[in-house]
């Protein structure tokens, strides 16, 4: 016989951390950091046929400092770069972020100098969506993946340790660059 059958209805048991982590998923508010195609399709989401709301995201934020999530939407020139990692330290922890698109999760067709060949080589990367440019649906679909990832961060020093644990293992990576693929 366990706790459960002793205790009246209607009495939750949860640790703090998924009560902390299940608030958290449903409280996001991204920063508009839409930098090309993408940005269209990012902007459609809000709109009454995808309605993000539903999943607390009621609006954009124009200032980091009271955004949580970073949706990197397009590509990000070399120029660009220093901007998107100084908008990155000024959010709030914790703070996500989602790399909309193959040009901000790789570099895209746009393989010259001027592009960063991935947006994790500035910023770590949480949730990578492809698509050129991804639908409204794949968004949606990305976010819901987040809140998953989102429910089941730690708290308190354990929490600290995994964000640095992640950010140091996110910008060691390979050069997008350096990787040939098939072209070996």
């Amino acid at each position: 016989m366990g706790l459960e059958e002793q205790l009246p209805g209607g009495i939750l048991l949860s640790t703090l951390e998924k009560v902390a982590g299940y608030v958290r998923k449903g409280s996001l508010w991204p920063a508009t950091f839409g930098l090309a195609c993408c940005a269209i399709e990012m902007m459609s989401t809000a709109a009454p046929r995808f309605d993000i709301a539903r999943f607390g995201m009621e609006r954009f934020s124009a200032t980091p400092r009271q955004a949580d999530l970073m949706i990197v939407a397009g590509r990000v020139s070399q120029k660009m770069a220093p901007v998107l990692r100084q908008i990155y330290d000024q959010m709030a922890e914790p703070k996500w972020v989602l790399a909309m698109g193959v040009c901000a999760s790789s570099g895209g067709m746009f393989n010259n100098y001027a592009i960063v060949q991935g947006v994790d080589h500035v910023v770590p990367v949480d949730i990578y969506l492809p698509g050129c440019p991804p639908r409204p649906e794949m968004l949606l679909y990305a976010i819901l993946k987040l809140h998953e990832k989102i429910q089941q961060m730690p708290l308190g020093v354990n929490r600290e340790q995994a964000v640095a644990a992640a950010e140091e293992a996110a910008l060691a990576a390979r050069p997008t660059i350096e990787m040939t693929g098939l072209l070996r």
